[in-house]
């Protein structure tokens, strides 16, 4: 879901993030002649690319700014560029791998509840980059967000479940939300005497540092103030996302929140020792605890990220023998059903 543009007079109200945003390239070819990527590469993409796509290129501009010129290979590029192998069909992925869209799972517009303690928003289907793995990428957001007419029937089922005691905030991307949206989500959760932690996943201030801004800072140390925790997941997959410029971003809201990071195992990508270990001790020099390493989610258009389970747990391996044990991200798959993520045991005792 892509925000729609907004006017000259709307542009220059808005913050410096909303202008980035407003910027990004939505087209691959525009990326690529940005990036010095000759014409006889372009073949990778996928046939006949056009803006009428379910899945349309998104790509800040801040975040190809860290990509190298003239690299077809870039890890950050292959992550957002659509190739295409993404046409292929292969058994076993599939366009809602994690059986989200249901009743059982999804009993209101814009709630998950997969797991007893805790509940996902997808707050909104707006995101600050697509990222071609992306396993909602098929996810049916025009009638799955809550929206200001539903979150007060959220309230209420939240308020029927007593054992939930976290809310997570997701989507799409909780932080392509603006503020004062966030502000309103965030009133409504305190009025919840059950719950004790806010958690957001975003990817957001991996590829626009300056979506942390002075209001966002202010409303999680309101919030800390008030007595609840913040947790919040960043999404970064590669070392050489992790600009200076985000370390400055985060001193604003480090005294308030808990700063945790999520990434896949990616092909191409990430799936060496030596740039999960990189990437490890430089989230640790920017504040940040590796949380979770994933398994690719089996959707559909992403077969050509998946690696292997035996490569998968060599890697890992490699993991626990290099690092402090609080350097290495939890193993895990996702299995529909199962009350929690599945951690991968990558061991024979």
């Amino acid at each position: 879901m892509i925000p729609q543009p907004i006017s000259i007079q709307q542009l220059k109200k808005a913050d410096p993030w909303q202008i980035e945003l407003q910027k990004a390239f939505t087209h691959p070819l525009e990326l690529l002649n940005h990036l010095n990527i000759k014409q006889a590469n372009q073949g990778i993409l996928f046939p006949d690319y056009d803006l009428s796509q379910n899945f349309k290129t998104k790509v800040p501009k801040s975040f190809a700014a860290l990509m190298q010129t003239q690299t077809p290979d870039d890890p950050l590029l292959l992550q957002v560029l659509p190739l295409k192998a993404e046409n292929g069909i292969i058994p076993g992925f599939e366009v809602d791998p994690l059986k989200e869209n249901n009743p059982k799972t999804n009993p209101l517009p814009g709630l998950l509840h997969k797991f007893s303690s805790r509940v996902l928003l997808t707050l909104t289907g707006a995101c600050a980059v697509h990222c071609r793995y992306c396993f909602r990428r098929h996810f049916p957001y025009q009638e799955n967000t809550p929206g200001l007419k539903n979150i007060d029937a959220i309230i209420t089922y939240i308020q029927k479940h007593p054992c939930i005691n976290e809310i997570i905030l997701s989507g799409g991307d909780p932080l392509s939300a603006h503020d004062a949206y966030l502000n309103l989500v965030f009133d409504k959760i305190k009025a919840l005497t059950q719950i004790k932690t806010i958690r957001l996943h975003t990817r957001f201030p991996i590829v626009i540092p300056q979506r942390i801004t002075p209001e966002l800072a202010a409303l999680f140390k309101k919030t800390s103030e008030f007595g609840l925790k913040i947790v919040m997941v960043l999404h970064c997959n590669h070392p050489n996302e992790l600009s200076p410029q985000l370390a400055s971003y985060l001193a604003l809201i480090q005294p308030f929140v808990t700063l945790l990071n999520q990434s896949v195992l990616l092909k191409n990508i990430n799936n060496s020792a030596h740039t999960l270990i990189s990437l490890s001790e430089k989230l640790f020099q920017w504040g940040i605890l590796p949380y979770y390493l994933h398994q690719l989610d089996k959707v559909t258009g992403s077969h050509h990220f998946e690696v292997e389970l035996t490569e998968a747990k060599k890697i890992v391996q490699t993991l626990h023998q290099a690092l402090p044990g609080y350097l290495v991200p939890r193993f895990v798959q996702e299995v529909p059903g199962l009350a929690s993520k599945y951690p991968i045991h990558c061991f024979t005792l």
